[in-house]
């Protein structure tokens, strides 16, 4: 192939991706779902599903208040949604009241994750 045809080639697929995005053929990903019910999961409420459990099962822990709250034998796998409204953050934290490491869940999020070496949660703007 020639110098020019790679060239022409090129430029006709970024013509397509210019074109695409014009029209909103590409779109952006959807607004947040958090005024939605999530699997039994209240809107404005960040929850946490039973060890292993499936989504479609309902949560076994839904926390709505902003506050600090301890967790007690929770183990092993679990799903936990951020589905809390206006930005707010859900916290995991290894150390007891809200302490040690922290990991933020931001509006929307849904982790499968390991709740053994957590030990409590923090509901925050």
């Amino acid at each position: 192939m020639s110098r020019t045809s790679i060239r022409t080639k090129l430029a006709a697929v970024a013509a397509t991706g210019v074109m695409a995005l014009g029209t909103g053929v590409l779109a952006a990903s959807p607004a947040s779902a958090s005024d939605q019910p999530f699997y039994g999961c209240w809107s404005g409420n960040a929850c946490i599903w039973a060890a292993g459990a499936a989504l479609d099962t309902a949560p076994t822990h839904q926390y709505r208040n902003a506050g600090t709250y301890n967790l007690s034998n929770q183990v092993n796998w679990h799903y936990v949604k951020n589905n809390q409204t206006q930005g707010w953050k859900f916290k995991l934290c290894t150390g007891w009241n809200g302490t040690g490491t922290c990991y933020t869940m931001y509006q929307d999020d849904l982790w499968w994750t390991n709740l053994t070496p957590i030990n409590s949660v923090v509901v925050s703007p």
